[in-house]
C-alpha cells in the first residue's frame, strides 16, 4: 500500500559529551568509588564509561534493599532507547531514595560526570551503611542455622566438662552450706526489734557483727528506748562516748542475745558420715590446690597485719613516696616517648610526601610514555620515520644552539676582556678610536650570523608543528571504532522509528479501504430497501430488480477473488522477503564473526610487535 505524501522523518536527537580533563577526573573518582564499595565489573575495560557508571549505580539502588516499583534491568551494550528509558527509570527513583542531589536524564545520556560524581558519592555511602546493618543480622542467622545441625568440638567439649563442673558446684554447696550452731530456747524473750532479730538469726549460724553506729541524737536514742527488751534498755541508757565504750556496749548487746540460745546438740562437737564421706571423696590435686589457697591467704592476712602494727601515719608516707617515685618515672618515660614519637612522625611525613611527589612523577612519566607509544602504533610508518628524523635534528639544531651560546658568552668575555686592556693602553696612547671600530665590526657581524641561526631554527619548527598536525588529523583505530559505534546506534535507532512509522501508515490505508468497503455496502443496502417496494409492485419491474441483484452479487465475488488474488501474492512476497531476511541475517552473523576473530588477531598482532619491541629494546 502507499505512503501518504508529506510525512518528514525527524532527525534524532545528538547527545552531546564533554570530554575534557575535569570530566575524565571524575570520571576516575567515579570509578574508584564504584571498585572500593565491590562493584568489580567497573574494572573491565572493554566496557564503555555510560555501562560501567549506570551499572554502578543500578546495583548501588538494588544494594540498598531499598522497596520501589520501578524494574531496574541493566544491560550491557543497549540501544539509545533502551538507554534513555533506563536513565529515566533511574531519575524516578532517586527522590523516592531521598537523594539530596537533584540528576536528569541527559546528564546520564551525555556523561556529564561531574553531575553524576555526587549522585554516585550518596549511592556508595547508602549502599555500604545498608551492607553494615544486614552483615551482623546475616552472621547471626547463618549462625543459628548452622546451628541447629551442626556441632563444633568444642560444644561436645564444653557438654562434656559442663556435667562435671555441676556436679562439682553442687558438691561445694553442700560442703560448705549454713551450718546451724546454736538455737534460741522455747522460754526466751521475744525480740521486738527487726534488727535485733537479724543479729541473733546471724549469731545462730556462728556470725558475730556488731550493731551500726549511730549519731547520738535525741530521737535515735528515744527509738532505742522504745525498741530494745528490758535486758538491753537498761545497757543503752548511757551513750557511749568514745570507740571503747561503743564496743564494750556491743560486746554486751551480744551476750544478752547469746543468754537465750542453747547448742546444737546433734552439730556440736561430732562430725557427721556426710562430712566425713565429702572429705574423703575430695581428690589428692583438690586437696592440694586448697592447701596452696590457704597458704596464700595466710601470707596476705600477714601482710596485712604488719603494716598495722607500723602505723596508719608511716604506712601513708611510704605509700605516697611510693607512688610519687612511680609518677616520676612514667613521666619520665613519656616524655621520651612522646620526643621520640614527634621525631618519628616527622619523619614519616617527610617520608609520605616524597613518596607522594616521586609517585605523581612516576605516574605522569607513564602516561606520556603511553601516550608515546599509542600513538607511535597508531600512525603511519614513514610519516613516523620523518617526524624522528625531523625531531633529531631539531635536538641536533638546540644542542648546537646551546654550544654556540656558550661560545659566544666565552667570546664576549674574552673580547670584554680585550676592551678592557685596549681601553688601559688607549689610556696610556691616546689611541681608542681604532680598536672600538674593530670590536664593533666583530659584534655587528655575530649578531647576524645569530639572527639567521634563529631564522632557520623557526623554520625548522614550522615545519615540525605542520607534520604534527598532519599526524593529528589521521583518525585513530579508536575514534573509528567509536565513529563505527555511534553510527550503528543511531541507524538502529532511525530504523526502529521508520518501522513503526510504516507500520502506522499500513494501518491508515487499511483501516481506509475498510471504511471505504463498509460505505458502499452501506449505500448498496440503502438503495435495496429504497427500491424494495416500488419493484415488487410489478412482475415486471420485480425480474428487471432479481437481475440487478444478481448482477450485484456477480460483481462483489468478482472483487473478492481479485482480492483473494492480491492476498496470495502479497502472501506469496512475504515469504520470499522473509527467506531474504534469513539470509542477511546468516550474513550478518557471519560478518560479526569475522569482526571479532579480526580483533582478536589484531589484538594478537599488537602483543607480538610490543613483545617484540621489548626483546629488541
Amino acid at each position: 500500500m502507499g505512503v501518504p505524501r508529506g510525512q518528514e522523518r525527524q532527525a534524532p536527537q545528538e547527545v552531546e559529551t564533554r570530554e575534557d580533563e575535569e570530566q575524565n577526573i571524575k570520571l576516575t573518582e567515579i570509578l574508584e568509588l564504584l571498585v572500593a564499595a565491590g562493584y568489580f565489573r567497573a574494572r573491565i575495560k572493554g566496557l564503555s564509561p555510560f555501562d560501567k557508571v549506570v551499572g554502578g549505580m543500578t546495583w548501588c539502588i538494588t544494594t540498598c534493599s531499598f522497596d520501589i516499583d520501578v524494574d531496574l534491568l541493566f544491560q550491557e551494550n543497549s540501544t539509545i532507547g533502551q538507554k534513555i528509558a533506563l536513565t529515566e527509570k533511574i531519575v524516578s527513583v532517586l527522590p523516592k531514595m531521598k537523594c539530596p542531589h537533584r540528576l536528569e536524564p541527559h546528564q546520564i545520556q551525555g556523561l556529564d560526570f561531574i553531575h553524576i560524581f555526587p549522585v554516585v558519592q550518596w549511592l556508595v555511602k547508602r549502599a555500604i551503611e545498608t551492607r553494615e546493618e544486614m552483615g551482623d543480622y546475616v552472621r547471626s542467622y547463618s549462625i543459628s542455622q548452622f546451628q541447629k545441625t551442626h556441632r563444633l568440638p568444642e560444644d561436645d567439649e564444653f557438654m562434656q566438662r559442663k556435667e562435671k563442673a555441676l556436679k562439682t558446684v553442687t558438691d561445694i554447696f553442700e560442703v560448705y552450706k549454713p551450718q546451724r550452731k546454736y538455737k534460741r530456747q522455747t522460754g526466751a524473750e521475744e525480740l521486738l526489734d527487726e534488727e535485733s532479730k537479724v543479729h541473733a538469726t546471724l549469731l545462730e549460724y556462728g556470725r558475730r557483727y556488731g550493731f551500726s553506729r549511730q549519731a547520738g541524737k535525741t530521737e535515735q536514742a528515744e527509738d532505742k528506748k522504745a525498741v530494745l527488751p528490758p535486758g538491753l534498755a537498761a545497757a543503752g541508757k548511757a551513750e557511749p562516748s568514745d570507740e571503747d565504750d561503743l564496743q564494750a556496749a556491743e560486746e554486751l548487746r551480744i551476750k544478752t542475745l547469746m543468754t537465750g540460745m542453747a547448742a546444737m546438740a546433734t552439730e556440736e562437737g561430732k562430725l557427721t558420715a556426710s562430712t566425713v564421706g565429702q572429705i574423703v571423696g575430695l581428690q589428692s590435686d583438690e586437696i592440694k590446690q586448697i592447701v596452696s589457697e590457704y597458704a596464700e591467704k595466710q601470707s596476705e592476712l600477714s601482710a596485712e597485719e604488719r603494716p598495722e602494727r607500723l602505723g596508719a601515719a608511716q604506712q601513708h608516707r611510704r605509700k605516697v613516696a611510693s607512688l610519687n617515685k612511680q609518677i616520676l618515672q612514667k613521666t619520665k618515660l613519656l616524655e621520651e616517648l612522646q620526643a621520640k614519637y614527634a621525631d618519628l612522625q616527622e619523619k614519616c611525613t617527610k617520608a609520605k610526601e616524597t613518596l607522594t611527589e616521586v609517585k605523581s612523577y612516576s605516574e605522569k612519566l607513564d602516561k606520556e610514555l603511553a601516550a608515546l607509544e599509542t600513538i607511535e602504533s597508531q600512525a603511519d610508518s614513514s610519516i613516523l620515520q620523518s617526524l624522528r628524523a625531523l625531531v633529531a635534528m631539531n635536538e641536533n639544531l638546540k644542542s648546537q644552539e646551546q654550544e654556540f651560546k656558550a661560545h659566544c658568552r666565552e667570546e664576549m668575555e674574552r673580547l670584554q676582556q680585550d676592551i678592557e686592556t685596549l681601553k688601559a693602553e688607549a689610556a696610556e696612547d691616546g689611541e681608542e678610536q681604532e680598536p672600538n671600530k674593530i670590536i664593533e665590526q666583530q659584534y655587528k657581524a655575530e649578531k647576524e650570523k645569530l639572527q639567521k641561526i634563529r631564522l632557520l631554527l623557526a623554520r625548522r619548527n614550522r615545519e615540525i608543528a605542520i607534520l604534527q598536525r598532519r599526524i593529528d588529523e589521521v583518525p585513530s583505530r579508536a575514534e573509528l571504532t567509536q565513529y563505527q559505534k555511534r553510527f550503528i546506534e543511531l541507524y538502529s535507532q532511525v530504523s526502529a522509528t521508520h518501522k513503526e512509522t510504516k507500520q502506522f501508515f499500513t494501518l491508515y490505508n487499511t483501516l481506509d479501504d475498510k471504511k471505504v468497503y463498509l460505505e458502499k455496502e452501506v449505500n448498496l443496502l440503502n438503495s435495496i430497501h429504497d427500491n424494495f417496494h416500488q419493484a415488487m409492485a410489478s412482475s415486471g419491474s420485480r425480474e428487471q430488480f432479481l437481475r440487478q441483484m444478481e448482477q450485484i452479487v456477480e460483481g462483489i465475488k468478482q472483487n473478492r477473488m481479485k482480492m483473494e488474488k492480491k492476498k496470495q501474492e502479497n502472501k506469496m512476497r512475504r515469504d520470499q522477503l522473509n527467506d531474504e531476511y534469513l539470509e542477511l541475517l546468516e550474513k550478518q552473523r557471519l560478518y560479526f564473526k569475522t569482526v571479532k576473530e579480526f580483533k582478536e588477531e589484531c589484538r594478537k598482532n599488537e602483543m607480538l610487535l610490543s613483545k617484540l619491541k621489548a626483546s629488541s629494546s
